[in-house]
Order: C-alpha cells, then sequence, then structure tokens
C-alpha cells in the first residue's frame, strides 16, 4: 500500500502513524532506536506489505500491468490504490479527506526530529503539493506516477500508467474495494498482536 493506505491503516493513533508511515525508511533492526509505539508502527508497515504483496486480488492487480511494467507493477497498484481510497474516502471515514490529510501535515510537523532524513526532505514537497489530497483525482494520481517515473530516470515508464487505470478502471476500483476490506481487519488484529 502507499502512504494513504499506510496513514488510514494506524486506526487513528499518532505514535502508530508516524512508524507507519516512516517505515519504509527503517531498515532491519533500526526499528529499535524509535519509542515503542513508533516501533509498533514500523512493524506494522511491515506486516501490512507481506499481507498486501501475498494477496491474491493485488497480484491480480498487478497481473493486469506486469507485461509492461515488469517489476513496478506492484509500486503501481500501490498508488492506484490510494487513488480509490482517496476517491471513496467517505466509505472509510467521517472526517473530510482534506481536513484529515492536514491533521496528519501538522502531526509530522510537530514530530519533525523524529523523521529520518529522507522524510524530513521530502515532507515540505509533500505538503506544497498536498500529495494526500491530490490522490483523490486522476490529475493528481498523473502527477504522481510521473514523479516516480523521474525517480527511476525514465526506466519504469509508470507515467504510462494512467493509460491501464482508465482503461481498467472498475476492475481496478472493485479489487481494491474488496482487498481493502480484508485489509483493515487484518490490521486492526495485527495492531492488537504487536
Amino acid at each position: 500500500m502507499n502512504f494513504l493506505a499506510h496513514i488510514y491503516l494506524s486506526h487513528n493513533d499518532d505514535e502508530i502513524t508516524i512508524g507507519n508511515f516512516i517505515a519504509d525508511s527503517i531498515r532491519g533492526k533500526k526499528y529499535k532506536n524509535y519509542p515503542p509505539e513508533i516501533q509498533r508502527g514500523i512493524l506494522l508497515h511491515r506486516h501490512i506489505d507481506t499481507f498486501t504483496d501475498a494477496h491474491p486480488t493485488v497480484r491480480q492487480s498487478t497481473k493486469r500491468l506486469h507485461k509492461n511494467y515488469s517489476h513496478y507493477s506492484g509500486v503501481i497498484v500501490d498508488i492506484l490504490y490510494d487513488h480509490f481510497l482517496a476517491k471513496n474516502w467517505k466509505n472509510y471515514s467521517d472526517v473530510p479527506l482534506e481536513t484529515y490529510v492536514d491533521d496528519f501535515y501538522n502531526l509530522l510537523e510537530d514530530n519533525y526530529d523524529l523523521l529520518p532524513l529522507n522524510v524530513q526532505r521530502l515532507l515540505p514537497h509533500m505538503i506544497q503539493d498536498n500529495w494526500l489530497l491530490s490522490y483523490a483525482s486522476i490529475e493528481g494520481i498523473t502527477k504522481v506516477l510521473e514523479g516516480m517515473n523521474r525517480r527511476t530516470q525514465n526506466r519504469s515508464k509508470m507515467n504510462l500508467a494512467v493509460v491501464e487505470l482508465q482503461e481498467f478502471y472498475t476492475e481496478f476500483e472493485a479489487e481494491f474495494t474488496s482487498f481493502f476490506d480484508e485489509l483493515i481487519e487484518f490490521s486492526k488484529q495485527k495492531l492488537k498482536e504487536l
């Protein structure tokens, strides 16, 4: 899953949210350098990724992209799924997406010193371009995919995946909806276990 889903799956716990958000920047056992609740968020993130990567519905989505995007297919699906979460936000939260996102940005700014250096560098761009809110539109997802393509020096061609998103929009959305309900329950249970 991508940023918005990981934040949402932290179930409104600030420290879990921070850990879940920064987890990709924390390698191996370095998570133990963080306070206990942030550690739980990092571990939750890892469990969510493992569950997601192995899930048959997600694999169905990635298979649709594999011919054109190879090993980048999973990254693309993560981004597309965040689009469907943002687009259908009212189905998942009573808090408007704009308010939810602003609260999250404030949380990160209030805890700036806890963030890894690369996340500190990323944060101003994320806020300025309001990435999380932009996920709700095709235009916003297009910009995200263009940015990801630039990060791969144009090797991934991820920017072109908007074509498949539009062509198979109904299929991707149905797969996201079916999968995300399971993922919500999985993340709640896993958080209790951690």
